[in-house]
């Protein structure tokens, strides 16, 4: 066993140990597996917020995305800091709902929100679908990870099978409170090592930073800069508003907001997140200074880069190390997937077609789905292929357009019904994924508009056309909602009056 192996696997088992330890001393309802009781204070609310937001990515995608896409990868950062932005006043105004009626999953929020169980359940479906297909992406990030920096000694595959169970176990055991036990760790090791490897490889090549933009201007002028067509400056705002809108949009995203002790934990959270948002940076700068040092380096290998630079320039134990916190920041982010699909598939589908399910039987249902899901992530990481990046692409798209009905739920007087909230939602969802599959541009449906027009992110377009629709649909539906309302009243006054009379008749 070579010493990169010995630093992968110590990770590995502190991460579960640590995930099983988190248990103790708590007894764990529903309530408090998966939002914690209620009671984390401002670092464990950070650190888990940062656990979804710093994953394999980190390792993978984020230096990758910057070698072969160049400055079009500054758009992460950009809408990454105004999406806490954004939190800072619409997460205390989400929690305050969520303690008040008791709520512990995304779907809970718009079921109370706009009185529709089923509504509940479209969202549901998104967010299972969702997930799933980011907990497959994890999976496979972490096989690419450990098999890279074990130098081949622990396949892909056994990776992802070791990881999957080490992670189903402790989220059985201790739900929420596993996953902000173990991202203490995992964020220790990325800030670490991510600002060092971003700051060592510019200095190391090139001498810093500004030499190695002028030598990457001087071999591809312009590379990182905005092109005049295509990822263009339109394309880079309307990017930015929309990744922004949708950034808190997913499932797993609202278990943190829920376990927060207090709305001034959230507050906190949201004035640190864009300084952490920052260490993406390092990551870019990775990326950057591989341009001319492996040109060439397409798909999978491009997102391989960090890992290949490191292994370049660096002695196995520390290969090892980067391996150990990659194992890290595959299974926080896993925790929290599984955590939201269980929830979602018991409380917010099961328990809708099966009324008669108690607390305690959704409870424990909630836990027996875990091993199950990893089941299937494990399977279609195996068997998916390509085509998972193609449904998680869909996924995205229908997890942005639950904004609008969102937003629109935080108005003190909202006007959107819940026929409005599902058509637009359906519309949009459908709309984008038709053009995003299809690749299909503005510019190829309208040739004759501006160039600036034409290189809007279509998520734009359907985001419009799902307002638009929310809109019409929940004017037309609005009467038939107040009558719904007026005979819930009713049959509520009438049944306590009954409860009145029967009062006195027993006096």
């Amino acid at each position: 066993m070579n010493i990169a192996v010995f630093f992968i696997l110590f990770f590995f088992v502190i991460s579960v140990l640590i995930g099983i330890q988190a248990k103790k001393g708590k007894e764990m309802n529903l309530e408090q597996w998966s939002v914690g009781g209620r009671g984390m204070g401002t670092l464990l609310i950070f650190l888990l917020s940062a656990g979804e937001m710093y994953t394999t990515f980190t390792f993978l995608g984020a230096s990758g995305s910057a070698y072969g896409e160049g400055g079009s990868i500054f758009s992460i950062v950009s809408y990454g800091c105004l999406a806490t932005v954004i939190s800072y006043w619409t997460f205390p105004a989400i929690w305050r709902y969520a303690k008040k009626h008791k709520l512990v999953s995304q779907s809970d929020f718009f079921v109370k929100k706009y009185q529709s169980p089923y509504l509940g359940v479209l969202v549901a479906v998104i967010g299972v679908i969702a997930c799933t297909c980011y907990l497959v992406l994890q999976l496979k990030g972490l096989g690419y990870i450990v098999s890279a920096t074990s130098y081949g000694a622990i396949s892909s595959t056994a990776a992802i099978w070791v990881g999957a169970i080490g992670v189903t176990i402790f989220v059985m055991v201790s739900g929420i409170h596993g996953s902000a036990r173990t991202a203490i760790l995992k964020d220790i090791l990325i800030l670490g090592i991510v600002i060092f490897l971003g700051v060592y490889f510019p200095l190391h090549y090139y001498g810093g930073l500004q030499p190695m933009y002028e030598a990457i201007e001087n071999a591809k002028p312009n590379y990182t800069i905005l092109p005049d067509q295509g990822m263009s400056v339109s394309w880079y705002i309307s990017t930015v508003i929309l990744s922004s809108i949708g950034f808190y949009m997913w499932p797993h995203g609202f278990s943190p907001i829920y376990a927060a002790s207090s709305e001034k934990a959230l507050r906190k959270n949201a004035i640190l997140m864009p300084m952490y948002q920052l260490i993406l940076l390092f990551a870019f700068f990775v990326g950057f200074a591989a341009i001319l040092q492996t040109p060439g380096l397409k798909g999978a290998e491009a997102d391989l880069i960090l890992l290949q630079l490191s292994k370049q320039d660096f002695d196995p134990w520390f290969v090892g190390l980067i391996g150990g916190t990659g194992v890290l920041a595959a299974l926080v982010p896993s925790s929290m997937l599984l955590m939201s699909i269980s929830t979602s598939l018991a409380k917010n589908i099961y328990s809708v077609f099966t009324p008669s399910a108690t607390e305690n039987q959704i409870a424990k249902l909630v836990k027996f789905l875990v091993p199950l899901i990893s089941l299937v992530g494990i399977y279609l990481t195996f068997k998916g292929g390509n085509s998972l990046f193609s449904l998680a692409l869909i996924a995205y798209n229908f997890i942005t357009q639950l904004a609008p009905a969102f937003f629109a739920s935080l108005m003190r007087k909202n006007f959107v019904t819940k026929h409005g909230a599902f058509a637009g939602i359906i519309t949009g969802g459908v709309l984008v994924s038709i053009m995003e599959l299809g690749n299909i541009k503005i510019g190829q449906l309208f040739p004759y508009l501006p160039q600036a027009i034409k290189d809007l992110n279509v998520g734009i377009i359907a985001l419009f056309v799902n307002i638009v629709v929310l809109v019409v649909v929940s004017v037309m539906t609005k009467n038939i909602t107040n009558t719904h309302k007026d005979n819930d009243v009713l049959e509520t006054t009438t049944v306590e009056h009954k409860v009145l009379i029967q009062k006195e008749s027993n006096r």
